[in-house]
């Protein structure tokens, strides 16, 4: 589930060419100062509309007048918020990573952690639209060529990683699974199956992952080895396993 930050990258306005004449005065807008509230949608529509375009016309083919025309708007108000392409896809992958942080929190107080990764994965592979796993895509593609984009791509991959693995790892000190693998072994293969479908879903528009997300959370199951209910159930009355948060 690799997408995908980051907070590292500043968004500036770009900078206006003086007016040569000394006598002249600068421009004062009247223009009203939007709420936050307001500020925030844009911000939003916007990152929307890039995504559509991304995804529809690759990183290199989709210009900034492209986003513009998508989301209705001026290159003036665009820029206010993203001062390039890059910056989108910064915005794009933060916005993402935000999500996750949410998904995250439900995973760790997720009784049944198999259930509950079943719940998100097919959330991403199933219900999201196939443009969302196109775009992954050509944003890990251009990574492959731009260093910004990388240094986004690789923060968002070390974020899920080191979620995933604290989750597992906390799942098994519990004792309620048992995986084969370190923590962090497992989460990656969590992470490469995640890729798989993702990648899938985003080249075969006939691809069906409904039906094949029973087989896969198999797959995950057997990863994981979770410990049956009743076994877990009777070891935490017995108080050899630490209650879950939320639960105490």
């Amino acid at each position: 589930m690799s997408f995908v930050p980051f907070a590292y990258l500043r968004v500036h306005q770009p900078n206006h060419r003086q007016p040569t004449d000394p006598s002249s005065k600068p421009i004062v807008s009247n223009m009203p100062k939007l709420k936050p509230e307001t500020l925030e949608a844009r911000r939003e529509h916007i990152l929307n509309a890039s995504e559509l375009c991304f995804a529809r016309s690759g990183f290199h083919g989709c210009t900034m007048a492209d986003i513009c025309t998508e989301a209705g708007i001026s290159a003036g108000a665009l820029y206010v918020h993203f001062e390039s392409k890059e910056a989108l896809i910064a915005g794009i992958v933060e916005r993402d990573r935000t999500r996750l942080t949410e998904h995250f929190a439900e995973l760790a107080n997720a009784p049944d952690l198999a259930a509950a990764l079943s719940q998100l994965g097919e959330h991403y592979a199933v219900d999201e639209p196939q443009y969302k796993r196109i775009l992954n895509l050509e944003i890990a593609a251009e990574a492959t060529r731009n260093s910004r984009i990388a240094e986004i791509c690789l923060a968002c991959d070390r974020f899920v990683i080191d979620n995933l693995a604290e989750l597992i790892a906390r799942a098994t000190q519990q004792d309620r699974i048992r995986p084969a693998n370190s923590a962090r072994e497992t989460a990656l293969m969590l992470c490469v199956i995640g890729e798989g479908l993702f990648w899938r879903r985003a080249v075969d528009a006939a691809f069906d992952a409904k039906s094949l997300m029973p087989s896969v959370m198999g797959s995950i199951a057997a990863l994981l080895n979770a410990v049956p209910a009743s076994e877990t159930e009777e070891l935490s009355s017995s108080g050899r396993v630490p209650a879950l948060e939320g639960q105490q």
